[in-house]
């Protein structure tokens, strides 16, 4: 399909280039709008508004929504104050003002400039709101009913008002002070058995689940995900209705977090830009700063080598399996707080969890820890010693390394799952606890274990 597609994208971008404006535009009316939206990744900044200019006004105004901040930039500023209007009665609020939070204050005024008094209220309502908060990503544009209307006026009135909201399928039953009564699918409605029936008889009124303004944006999407819900109502702190949030803003929430967590895994301060769109310099701010601080961490490693040098000169046959202990008690701590990032983030596990947690990990680690140190016992055994016929590799040395790993994986996932849970609790992210952190202590505890063991065992 991508194949496909990319053909298709160079047709498109052929017929622009030999101007068959007429055959290009019939062309894009078919099309989807985060497809076009697509295409002008490959356009270069003149071509871009005459390409927008072929679209029809409300196709249009889809495809801006789904475009690069940078694109939209470029269009709104060589639009003129009618084409601005255009696009702006096309867009639904929450779109709008998501528009908006990305753009220079010159561009901003501009854009609420020319808005209509209604959506310009709506924008700033919206921007008002804290980020990743509820209130920041939903819409003020849904579907209210009263619930002394029959399914007939009901009905009606999402006739008259539907077109100009983002969704019509669920619609909010409230009084006349905007409290949440109820909700209402229009399958209730159309499967109503009279047109008299009245919505409060048909609506459902208890267990309505809902949010606040407050509410954090990751939250809205777990609900999102756990109840398939395709919009959620959003309060305020006097249960008044003042928005939904869509199944596609939680899915984009859903992305972004998932992006952020797993720049924070590798060590990286999230980044607002694609990749692509980001410079050498951009990368190196979000990058430095955390390896700097991995290697000045890792510098405890050294200083335990140091210490027991004396240690290593009396038996070297040890220094072969210290990058062996080290990573594999690396990647055991990371598989523990991987998988309890993870389920934090899912709003599997709570911090009252952690006990319940920490014990079936160190249940699993001398699970895993023994069937490593017998495979590694036999490998150092059969291999290093007999086959290899290392002399200095004794059955003392062997069982040194075993209990080393043994003691170091115990250790390792038990350091992998509490450290992201006591994260949480410190309300720091869970993804900052995760592979390179847990490596960097993990590897000073092992080779802290491992020469213990070589004093007590060898008499070093």
């Amino acid at each position: 399909m991508t194949e496909r597609f990319e053909l298709v994208e160079k047709a498109l971008l052929a017929m622009l280039e030999e101007k068959k404006y007429a055959t290009l535009r019939d062309i894009l009316a078919t099309m989807n709008p985060s497809d076009i939206a697509g295409l002008f990744l490959g356009l270069e900044e003149k071509q871009i508004p005459l390409m927008f200019r072929l679209l029809p006004k409300e196709l249009a105004a889809q495809t801006f929504v789904e475009m690069e901040p940078d694109a939209q930039e470029l269009l709104i500023r060589g639009f003129s104050d009618n084409e601005l209007k255009e696009v702006l009665d096309e867009l639904y609020v929450d779109d709008a003002a998501d528009i908006v939070e990305e753009m220079p204050a010159n561009v901003v005024k501009r854009i609420l400039k020319h808005a209509d008094p209604e959506m310009r209220s709506s924008i700033n309502q919206i921007l008002r709101y804290p980020e990743y908060s509820a209130g920041s990503i939903m819409t003020t544009e849904y579907v209210s009913l009263r619930p002394t209307m029959t399914v007939e006026e009901a009905i009606l009135r999402i006739r008259r008002q539907g077109i100009d909201k983002e969704t019509i399928y669920t619609c909010y039953v409230t009084a006349q002070d905007r409290r949440l009564l109820g909700i209402v699918t229009v399958k209730d409605l159309l499967l109503a058995e009279d047109d008299e029936t009245i919505i409060e008889d048909i609506m459902l009124s208890s267990n309505l689940i809902c949010v606040t303004t407050q509410t954090d944006q990751e939250e809205v999407a777990r609900m999102f995900s756990k109840y398939n819900f395709l919009a959620l109502p959003v309060v305020d702190g006097e249960y008044r209705m003042v928005g939904i949030v869509t199944f596609d803003d939680a899915m984009d929430v859903m992305e972004e977090e998932a992006t952020e967590d797993m720049e924070l895994m590798g060590a990286m301060t999230p980044s607002e830009k694609p990749y692509l769109k980001s410079t050498p310099a951009d990368l190196f701010k979000n990058r430095f700063p955390w390896l700097t601080l991995l290697m000045v961490s890792s510098t405890f490693t050294g200083l335990i080598i140091t210490a027991f040098e004396d240690a290593l000169a009396a038996q070297v046959a040890l220094t072969a399996f210290i990058p062996m202990l080290m990573g594999t008690g690396g990647n055991s701590g990371s598989q523990a707080s991987v998988t309890v990032i993870r389920s934090l983030s899912l709003g599997e596990l709570k911090l009252r969890d952690l006990f319940t947690v920490l014990w079936k990990e160190l249940r699993t680690a001398i699970l895993c820890g023994t069937a490593l140190a017998a495979v590694c016992f036999a490998k150092i055994w059969l291999i290093d010693h007999l086959l290899m016929g290392n002399e200095d590799i004794t059955l003392m040395v062997d069982l040194v390394v075993c209990l080393a790993l043994l003691v170091t994986v115990i250790i390792a996932k038990a350091v992998g799952c509490c450290l992201p849970m006591i994260a949480k609790a410190l309300g720091t992210d869970p993804a900052v606890m995760a592979s390179p952190f847990i490596t960097t202590i993990v590897d000073a505890v092992s080779l802290l274990v491992y020469f213990l063991f070589a004093q007590m065992l060898l008499k070093l």
